[in-house]
């Protein structure tokens, strides 16, 4: 379900087709709902060992993180710090991963590459980030851990399934389309830089 409150646009787990594909590379957007953390030794399970991942997560958004969780006899578990991880490191299993789960929600840091492009084109998913250095702050966001799988990993990599509320900001960086806002910008940057170094080299031949 997606709905915009005070000028917010929040979408709600279990996401839909619909939700998904109307999100636009650019986006900001904030979610309410299930999370679940998987990030390299979760991939590496799942595609490089073909084990089958122990939660349905393709209605619910998939964190490339490594949360920090104290555990306590009269508490349970409680989120202290959750981060996005370098979601690059997972960009080699990606398409497989996405194809094999169906998840169509990723959130992480930083970009990801064509292969993960292609996937979210063909299987209508998208990838957001999260920014970083904000931990703690998103820590707040976790309203509860329901449950957890391969804590065998240890306390980062396992798979934590978390209810948030109001995680954000999320940048959509990948849409269901495959456009692709980091690769844009590095074209770009490229091509300015270009044309700078262009620039440097008229005026050094003026001064020579």
């Amino acid at each position: 379900m997606t709905e915009t409150i005070n000028g917010k646009t929040i979408l709600s787990t279990p996401f839909t087709e619909e939700d998904i594909l109307a999100l636009r590379a650019g986006d900001v957007i904030y979610i309410n709902g299930d999370i679940v953390t998987g990030r390299d030794d979760v991939h590496i399970r799942v595609i490089a060992e073909n084990m089958d991942l122990p939660a349905v997560i393709n209605d619910k958004a998939l964190m490339h993180a490594g949360p920090i969780v104290k555990c306590s006899e009269e508490s349970g578990f409680e989120v202290i710090a959750i981060g996005p991880t370098t979601s690059m490191r997972m960009e080699k299993f990606e398409y497989d991963f996405i194809k094999k789960t169906g998840v169509r929600f990723i959130i992480g840091k930083g970009g990801m590459g064509e292969r993960t492009a292609e996937a979210c084109r063909e299987f209508g998913a998208v990838h957001c980030v999260l920014p970083a250095g904000n931990a703690v702050v998103t820590a707040l966001c976790a309203e509860e851990i329901t449950g957890v799988e391969w804590l065998d990993l240890g306390m980062a990599e396992a798979l934590w399934n978390i209810r948030v509320k109001g995680l954000g900001p999320l940048i959509v960086t990948i849409d269901s389309g495959g456009r692709n806002l980091f690769a844009e910008r590095k074209k770009e940057i490229a091509r300015r830089k270009e044309e700078q170094i262009e620039e440097i080299g008229k005026k050094l031949e003026s001064i020579l």
